[in-house]
């Protein structure tokens, strides 16, 4: 059967930067496609094209006949007045669902999403509830194709996990942007990567992300290869010339024409190869106090709802929170407290001196008529970072902006770019404690490895929202839990937070099973597992754990060893501490890995 969609020779511009060129791309039955690629690189429009709502410079799309696609845009937006039973039945209405199969669609679909009151304004929700109805609008449609571009950006865990449900069950084909590793490594079947470093412009790899990055690494590896090749045998051509070859003969002109092509292909090489990172560093304040932030028998609520009661916590230098919790459950809040910004109505929160707080904000307030010029240098033409004064075009590369692009303006860079421009503005911030909320949305995964490096390299406090469960692993030290409704609990790390709440589940349907009862029945599964659903999750990944901490264990024993801290008490003391708490983090994972090991038999 021949695909749903199919792209051929695809290119697209934008003034004078290209996106992508000779780029193509199918979708076919049952294919559920991450996609993914530097910022910039034209994912997003990529996906327009496929949806029929961009049209390329080159290249065409075929259709299958009478193919449904539906697409959801990286921002939720929806008409005044609108409820959300009006945007769900407007969707159905545009569909071929039977008139006498929507009101339970409409149930059932709404029900699994988590809506209970359907007649509030669609303008009204917050972002998380906006992309859920966004989702949900397309999936009423009866797809034949589903194209999400970044639909886990402002969804909170819960709303992911859901999302993740839905693709694994649906019938239709998907094709998602997304920079969520642990998303795409539960959802995709297939991963492409669209990035100039490839000569098709795309690499696309049968597989989830785990086995993408496998396939990559192999065939990186194949074309650094074959670049040292060309460069030798280019070498070799270039001092055959120098020797005044005799271009007369048949012979020598075909070397010639030879060695013409291969400097042509090595020079394609080059510039597909030539890349970079963004460098972030932040820079922590040279205080000495550990106790930074102290709460002491905290509670608050909002609009006569309760979201945490009698905290107790005190924030200290290296310390990294990760703050989890549904949609309205007081994180944002929670990080206003901690900014003196809100106060709270009982207990006390208590700051150290003169405290040096940077503060990330997902709604990304930025000047979009500004250029980014003066978005990165406000009040010159040069900005000063770790007491060093730095020219705003160095700076800008720094973050992999072009010079040509100093004079646009920020509207018109990409979410990722912003998302850039906002972390170079903080890195001139010196800190003390570093709130984020949801710095992820938008950026690229290579961004995203570094700013989870720099994050861990930080000597001040860290309290991070955000819905990246593979951050959330890797960064914090302790994992705060609110459920909304007064509850917040410490966990060592993001899998007994799930746990946690599976168990609450549990209880909940064990003392109320009318009131839990799902909205769509659900078929029982073929096998009984030994294992809970998030134990069977926690299982496929802990081995994988085992080996980064393991890794990181020899790390810390490699600098405890260091000879050059031998005779430096404070650093040799500090370097077997880090030492000692990788040991035990080790110990822990494989303690866990026998307990899961046992009830799998």
């Amino acid at each position: 059967m021949p695909p749903i969609l199919n792209a051929r020779g695809l290119a697209k511009s934008f003034g004078a930067f290209p996106l992508f060129r000779n780029v193509s791309f199918t979708v076919s039955e049952k294919d559920r496609i991450g996609l993914i690629g530097p910022n910039g690189s034209g994912k997003s429009t990529l996906l327009g094209i496929l949806a029929g709502r961009i049209e390329p410079d080159e290249g065409e799309l075929a259709t299958r006949k009478r193919a449904r696609v539906s697409y959801v845009a990286q921002e939720s937006q929806f008409a005044s007045g609108q409820t959300i039973r009006d945007v769900v039945t407007a969707a159905m209405e545009r569909s071929e669902v039977g008139v006498e199969e929507r009101a339970t669609l409409l149930a059932e679909t709404l029900g699994r999403a988590g809506f209970e009151d359907i007649e509030v304004q669609a303008e009204s929700l917050s972002g998380g509830w906006r992309k859920r109805l966004a989702i949900v609008e397309a999936l009423v449609q009866d797809p034949d194709v589903l194209l999400l571009d970044e639909p886990t950006n402002h969804l909170d865990l819960a709303g992911i996990e859901w999302l993740e449900a839905e693709l694994q069950v649906g019938g239709f084909p998907s094709v998602i942007v997304s920079h969520d590793r642990y998303f795409l490594e539960n959802v995709a079947t297939e991963m492409a990567e669209l990035s100039r470093v490839y000569p098709d412009g795309i690499l696309r790899v049968a597989g989830n992300y785990s086995e993408f990055l496998g396939k990559k690494n192999e065939f990186l590896h194949a074309q650094e290869k074959r670049q040292e090749a060309l460069e030798n045998l280019v070498q070799g051509e270039i001092e055959w010339l120098r020797r005044g070859a005799k271009a007369r003969t048949r012979k020598s002109k075909a070397r010639i024409g030879k060695a013409q092509e291969l400097m042509t292909e090595l020079a394609d090489l080059n510039a597909r190869t030539r890349g970079g990172s963004a460098r972030i560093d932040f820079s922590a304040s040279d205080r000495q106090t550990k106790r930074l932030i102290e709460l002491q028998d905290v509670s608050y609520s909002i609009e006569g709802r309760l979201l945490f009661q009698s905290l107790d916590f005190i924030l200290t230098a290296g310390t990294r929170v990760g703050l989890v919790g549904p949609n309205g459950s007081g994180k944002t809040t929670f990080l206003r407290l901690l900014r003196g910004e809100a106060w709270p109505e009982r207990g006390t929160i208590r700051r150290v001196e003169a405290l040096q707080i940077v503060y990330f904000d997902q709604n990304r307030p930025l000047d979009l008529s500004l250029t980014l010029r003066r978005a990165l240098a406000p009040e010159s033409d040069s900005v000063i970072y770790q007491d060093r004064v730095i020219h705003v075009a160095a700076w800008a590369a720094r973050f992999l902006f072009t010079g040509e692009q100093l004079n646009q303006p920020v509207g018109r860079l990409s979410g990722g770019e912003r998302a850039r421009v906002l972390i170079a503005q903080l890195m001139l911030q010196s800190a003390d404690v570093l709130l984020l909320d949801e710095p992820t949305n938008d950026l690229d995964l290579p961004t995203l490895e570094i700013l989870e490096q720099n994050l861990l390299e930080f000597r001040g406090a860290l309290v991070l929202v955000t819905h990246d469960r593979y951050m959330l692993d890797r960064i914090s030290t302790t994992v705060l839990g609110l459920d909304g409704m007064g509850a917040i609990e410490r966990f060592a790390d993001y899998s007994q937070w799930e746990i946690w709440q599976e168990e609450r589940k549990r209880d909940a349907l064990g003392a109320s099973p009318i009131a839990m009862k799902p909205a769509v029945k659900v078929p029982p599964a073929v096998t009984k597992k030994k294992l809970s659903y998030l134990e069977a999750r926690e299982y496929e990944t802990i081995e994988q754990r085992i080996a980064e901490a393991d890794r990181l264990l020899k790390d810390k024993q490699t600098s405890a060893e260091d000879p050059a801290i031998a005779s430096d008490a404070v650093r040799l003391l500090e370097a077997h501490q880090q030492m000692e708490e990788a040991q035990r983090v080790l110990d822990i994972l494989y303690e866990r890995w026998h307990e899961l090991e046992q009830k799998q038999g």
